[in-house]
């Protein structure tokens, strides 16, 4: 069984928490919250913290067990198949979603003239390539990326600086407390989307006492990283732009790129950056791939090179079934906030109270 270390645990995580949440999020926080939508991203992945401690302390209590099974022993069988089938279905139709935002994003931004299909194609043998190799490579190549991933975007933030408008932020809370419950809702499905794949990887992760300290820090180093460096993003989107026009641009930062200047020489640099965040899109599909086809082996025992093939076939069917932006868009928010948001708190904080009220019953 292939195991990664505590600090493979929390990179990986945090890459996958990334994954393309710093595109949407400032568009996202600004239609709910206004031009205070940046004081809700931090607080909404950070519920990610308390559902990513629960998960680990089933891990300590079930130590040679997976989530799935779990769900069999503290729910029973049948339960343990259904929901075992639920989660194939969101892990596999929003990972087919997202590998369609790839060729999305591509071809809206640099590559308006290149067939779609080259994206999704492209970026699946990517996919497919670290999903064959398994886990540790999977994160040994997230070791790589996500540092990249970060400079990348403290330098599009940095350099975006000089175009900041005075006053963008002003009144501050001019609206009330009750925006900010709605804008940290909207942000709370990317912690849940980092849930169920921490959900895919338990049975790879160490079950020392020493270990489990490690990856409970790990769980509150990789929320806080990601959750910054997105409130960043939003907060600098809101400055240069403006509420109302943040609100407009789904991807703003990829607009920040094409107006960044570097001693008004060079400019243009959104190409350099998409190539960075190519990775982040790459860790985000190879997250719910991996977890797809371990849900397939889990509840059906199918696994080996065919199934793996037949998910790509079904991610491909996916993507291609919403090749315009706004359709697409669209359809990832709705399985945000009504699939993976309710089944995942739901179904581990389930699991976590009937694992304590059993260990409290001597059961």
């Amino acid at each position: 069984m292939e195991r990664i270390s505590p600090h493979q645990f929390m990179i990986l995580g945090a890459a996958v928490l990334m994954g393309t949440t710093f595109l949407p999020v400032a568009s996202i926080v600004t239609v709910a919250s206004g031009r205070d939508g940046w004081m809700t991203v931090l607080p909404g992945f950070a519920v990610g913290i308390p559902y990513g401690l629960m998960v680990l302390s089933l891990l300590s209590q079930y130590p040679s067990k997976n989530l799935l099974q779990i769900t069999e022993i503290l729910l029973g069988k049948w339960m343990g198949k259904i929901i075992g089938v639920i989660y194939i279905l969101i892990t596999g139709y929003f990972g087919g979603l997202l590998l369609g935002q790839t060729g999305d994003i591509y071809e809206s931004s640099i590559m308006p003239l290149t067939p779609i299909w080259l994206f999704y194609l492209g970026g699946l043998l990517l996919v497919f390539y670290l999903v064959s190799f398994g886990i540790e490579v999977f994160a040994r190549f997230s070791e790589v990326i996500f540092p990249i991933i970060v400079i990348a975007l403290a330098l599009n933030i940095g350099l975006s600086i000089p175009r900041i408008e005075q006053g963008e932020l002003l009144p501050i809370l001019s609206e009330g407390l009750i925006p900010l419950f709605w804008g940290g809702l909207k942000v709370a499905p990317f912690a849940m989307e980092y849930i169920l794949f921490l959900a895919g990887i338990l049975t790879f992760l160490p079950t020392g006492v020493k270990e489990l300290g490690q990856l409970k820090t790990g769980v509150w180093r990789a929320v806080f990283l990601v959750g910054t460096l997105d409130m960043l993003v939003v907060l600098i989107q809101i400055l240069v732009f403006g509420p109302i026009e943040t609100t407009r641009l789904v991807y703003g930062l990829l607009v920040l790129g094409k107006m960044v200047e570097v001693s008004r020489t060079v400019a243009g640099v959104e190409s350099l950056f998409l190539g960075v965040w190519l990775g982040a899109l790459v860790i985000k599909i190879s997250a719910f791939f991996f977890t797809a086809t371990w849900g397939l082996e889990t509840v059906f025992y199918l696994k080996g090179l065919k199934w793996r093939l037949a998910t790509g076939v079904v991610f491909l069917g996916i993507a291609f079934g919403f090749i315009r932006g706004p359709n697409l868009i669209r359809e990832i928010s709705l399985v945000d906030d009504y699939l993976i948001l309710p089944f995942a708190s739901v179904w581990i904080l389930t699991l976590w109270g009937v694992s304590r009220w059993k260990k409290g019953a001597g059961v």
